[in-house]
């Protein structure tokens, strides 16, 4: 079935930094129960964009509302409806993976946190390390452990910065996995990268941002679409898309 309601709107955000202007007007909608990915270079923008939205940021302009809140008048019940897994882990690597669990579900007021750690070491295969110190786990175990920790309390829309980087291709499966599954459920991801391939392998939607602005959204498809001049037997890859949008190879170019 379709969705609907959007999550997440967004409107004309602008962000600068000094004389530096990041985000120049930014705008897309995000369906609810959807996986959406914001694709773009180091530097184009996306962190600050996840910033501002968690309420880690302010805007300079524009509006952004989330599950129908406000993020500038009504942050308190923004952070409710949310959780963030940032590029760098933030378990606490002397605890015990379990210990990491049942500290947030405490910390977020869960009436049973045994009960919750178990249940999401069990979902996150991670019960033969659940004891163990997390210094101990390797790059994978404690991106899977980070995300666990982000949805306690059932958050509406997780926030995933680069969730993949420093993955190796065989743990990078697996969590394309687990982000699905996550969605499945009904949470609405929200996704930066700026691995072409797993924007298309997840995404529903994809916005381009390059040099502050997007400059193209839609579907993987939409997008290879939106390239093509109907000269060619297939649509452009993804790569080809994305290389023509922010104008370092043309149309006439893929033909060659």
């Amino acid at each position: 079935m379709e969705n609907t309601k959007s999550m997440i709107t967004v409107r004309d955000l602008q962000k600068s930094f000094k004389d530096n202007a990041v985000l120049k007007g930014v705008s897309f909608e995000v369906a609810a129960g959807s996986i959406f990915c914001l694709l773009g270079s180091n530097g184009a923008g996306k962190t600050t964009t996840i910033n501002i939205l968690t309420t880690l940021g302010t805007a300079d302009g524009g509006t952004a509302s989330i599950n129908g809140y406000d993020i500038a008048t009504q942050a308190p019940q923004v952070r409710e409806s949310i959780s963030l897994t940032g590029q760098s882990a933030a378990t606490d690597e002397v605890l015990t993976g379990r210990e990491n669990l049942q500290l947030i579900a405490e910390l977020r007021g869960l009436r049973k946190p045994k009960e919750e750690a178990i249940r999401l070491l069990a979902a996150f295969r991670l019960e033969e390390a659940a004891d163990r110190a997390v210094a101990t786990y390797s790059g994978g175990m404690r991106r899977r452990l980070d995300i666990a920790m982000s949805l306690i309390g059932d958050p509406e829309v997780i926030f995933l910065d680069e969730p993949t980087t420093g993955l190796d291709p065989q743990n990078r499966i697996a969590m394309w996995e687990l982000i699905r599954s996550m969605a499945d459920q009904g949470t609405t991801i929200f996704l930066t990268t700026q691995y072409l391939e797993e924007a298309e392998q997840l995404a529903e939607k994809i916005a381009i941002l390059h040099e502050g602005r997007i400059i193209a959204q839609g579907s993987a498809e939409e997008l290879k679409s939106s390239v093509s001049n109907g000269a060619m037997d297939a649509l452009p890859t993804l790569e080809d898309t994305f290389l023509t949008l922010i104008g370092e190879t043309s149309p006439d170019d893929l033909n060659k």
